[in-house]
């Protein structure tokens, strides 16, 4: 197996069979990290919904919570967004209270984001919900498997992207 498939096969023939495992195809992993994501996610969709919050939202919400004065184009960077994209959910957590817009002090086009305190205790408490999601995880791994399962995580992180990470997490 080389490792394409053909999209140009006959579309309406239906298959009965799973898929053979393939060559460098980890089904196990793949499976168990979207399941992984999916219930990591869960908690915190299930209470942002009830302010009729998504999860660019809750991430908006986490990096600005982290590094008060982020500009939105480091929020951008980090996001990997367009501004497009970014606008209405930045309207949004603004109108709503949760993040306060300012100003840069030296370029007056810069745009520095710092949460409010209403912004800031939504964001504990989502990251109080994932904290206990992964402790429970965590619950009898050694120091070292925490080391591997960093690294592991490190390492899905697209290698161009690994400095930016490195760097946010040193600083936060």
């Amino acid at each position: 197996m080389t490792g394409t498939v053909s999209i140009d096969e006959n579309p309406s023939e239906a298959l009965r069979d799973p898929p053979d495992v393939g060559e460098g195809m980890d089904f196990k992993l793949i499976e168990l990290l979207f399941f992984a994501y999916r219930d990591f996610v869960s908690d915190a969709d299930d209470n942002l919904s009830s302010y009729g919050f998504g999860r660019a939202h809750h991430r908006v919400l986490h990096f600005v919570n982290r590094r008060p004065g982020l500009s939105v184009a480091e929020l951008l960077e980090i996001l990997q967004i367009t501004k497009q994209s970014l606008g209405p959910i930045l309207k949004q957590l603004v109108y709503t209270g949760f993040l306060v817009q300012e100003a840069g002090t030296l370029d007056r086009r810069q745009r520095l984001l710092y949460p409010t305190q209403k912004g800031r205790n939504l964001s504990f408490q989502l990251m109080k919900m994932q904290s206990s999601r992964i402790q429970n995880a965590l619950n009898g791994v050694e120091n070292q498997d925490r080391e591997l399962i960093e690294r592991f995580l490190f390492g899905m992180i697209e290698p161009d992207d690994r400095t930016l990470v490195e760097n946010l997490l040193r600083s936060g």
